[in-house]
């Protein structure tokens, strides 16, 4: 990224090849639509040529940035299109892309999961998903969400705790 941020624009083809499935999949477990994930991976490769300067290395990681900087397009994607972030528009897809991920749960338990999900509130559902399914550490989380790591394990205890009630609720 520090060659990028000095201008050579031709080293962002290692940084996108490693990252935009990543962060394909965070838009998709947000958004639950693949067509708009698509297009937010794409804005937000886009944001990272235009505002690549604002990169400090000093404050943090490049994952920790390219998150950060992920949820604030996936913020200004649902103000754009006035819903509530994290709604899933396109639960089949989800339920598609889980079952290539992983095996040994039936499909009824990952709409279960999908539907639990999507019931909790957006804040709650997106640490959820940067933790256990994008796999950052609290302290990323924490420089994404401008917190404390103390408030990130919180809010991830509660978030999980709520999804096992929630899930629970459905059996």
């Amino acid at each position: 990224m520090l060659l990028v941020k000095d201008g050579h624009l031709s080293e962002l083809t290692a940084l996108f090849d490693r990252y935009q499935v990543n962060l394909y999949n965070f838009f998709l477990r947000l958004t639950g639509d693949r067509a708009a994930s698509q297009d937010l991976t794409q804005n937000l490769f886009y944001r990272v040529i235009r505002y690549r300067q604002s990169f400090q290395p000093a404050q943090g990681t490049f994952r920790s940035w390219i998150y950060r900087m992920a949820r604030n397009v996936h913020v200004d994607y649902c103000k754009q299109t006035a819903r509530e972030p994290g709604r899933l528009t396109d639960p089949e897809a989800v339920e598609e892309g889980l079952a290539e991920q992983t095996s040994g749960y039936t499909q009824d338990q990952f709409q279960r999961l999908d539907e639990a999900m999507e019931r909790l509130d957006a804040d709650q559902r997106e640490v959820l998903v940067l933790s256990r399914y994008q796999g950052l550490k609290y302290e990323e989380i924490a420089r994404i969400r401008d917190s404390s790591v103390a408030a990130v394990k919180v809010q991830v205890f509660r978030a999980l705790k709520q999804l096992r009630t929630l899930y629970f609720k459905q059996i």
